[in-house]
């Protein structure tokens, strides 16, 4: 990463948090972004950055808002000199089927999983200097396989490759690189959650899926996000990187 901060949205738990202590301790300064009505307590994702001797601050950072969300990414950049890395990683998952799914529900999911991510990287991009980079969380389910019951959350993750290769062509003349991370299998909060997505006994029966072993964990997915925001990955843009143990490149036995 170039000199200033990393403002990342979503941050108050699972990939989000996780990045944010792995940019800690690597010394880099996070704006952790949060919302209104945030089921999970970002205090804990800021007491963890400084524990890890990090600079960071909690800011609100609501993907519905556009306004918000480039007061945000200014914010940021005046208290770090600087805006060097956004990470569109907030999203919602929401199990409903198609004979049930209403266009309300439809256009919510869309727009905070979809449309919050161009948002982000609008308002972000505005402030950063030339050289920083992007990365959007996206998934596998939609990015490269189904996912029954979660036709919204699908669309927008598939939607997201589009929107990165696009942004990427147009971002490149100034240096900015946008890339896309898709997990697999991950133990974090909305995974365990039963009711929209696998649980505590689904996550044990994907495990023996996945030729690696075991369900991911959000560091593993923060590890592959720090490095595309580094200048490490400084020839890598407008690319889809998969995160998930192999899940993806087995055949079903």
């Amino acid at each position: 990463m170039t000199g200033g901060g990393v403002l990342i949205t979503g941050a108050a738990s699972g990939i989000g948090q996780a990045l944010a202590i792995t940019l800690a301790r690597s010394g880099h300064p996070v704006a952790i972004g949060t919302f209104e009505g945030d089921p999970h307590d970002p205090q804990q994702t800021l007491r963890a950055v400084l524990d890890a001797g990090g600079e960071g601050f909690l800011i609100a950072a609501d993907v519905r808002d556009s306004a918000q969300l480039l007061t945000a990414c200014t914010e940021a950049a005046q208290r770090f000199g600087g805006l060097s890395g956004v990470v569109a990683n907030a999203g919602v998952l929401q199990r409903q089927y198609l004979d049930a799914l209403d266009d309300e529900l439809w256009h919510r999911l869309l727009d905070i999983d979809l449309t919050g991510v161009m948002r982000t990287v609008r308002a972000g991009t505005s402030v950063m200097g030339d050289g920083g980079a992007v990365v959007c969380i996206s998934s596998i389910s939609g990015g490269v396989v189904g996912s029954a019951g979660h036709t919204p959350y699908a669309a927008s993750k598939a939607g997201m490759l589009g929107f990165v290769r696009s942004a990427a062509l147009e971002l490149a003349p100034r240096g900015i690189r946008v890339n896309a991370v898709l997990p697999g299998v991950i133990a974090s909060p909305q995974s365990r959650d039963p009711i929209n997505s696998a649980g505590e006994e689904g996550l044990v029966n994907s495990a023996a899926r996945i030729p690696l072993g075991r369900v991911g964990e959000p560091e593993d997915v923060a590890d592959v996000i720090s490095f595309l925001l580094s200048p490490a990955a400084r020839y890598v843009t407008g690319q889809s990187l998969i995160v998930d143990g192999g899940l993806t490149i087995a055949w079903p036995t």
